[in-house]
């Protein structure tokens, strides 16, 4: 019974941090603002028209 209920709260954790990696790519879009991530041990900036969800799903996993 805790592991299927620790498994639907994680799915719906997820799920919220999804739903704000898009709202903040969308917000950084709107007001042209660069969105900063790491990528190979390296802070980058980049600019949120290139950024693409599954860049920063992948990010996320590391």
């Amino acid at each position: 019974m805790k592991t299927k209920a620790r498994d639907i709260k994680k799915a719906k954790i997820l799920s919220g941090l999804e739903q704000a990696y898009k709202k903040m790519i969308a917000f950084k879009k709107e007001k042209n603002s660069e969105i900063v991530i790491i990528k190979d041990d390296k802070i980058v900036h980049v600019k949120p028209e290139s950024v693409v969800l599954n860049e920063l799903e992948s990010e996320k996993k590391i």
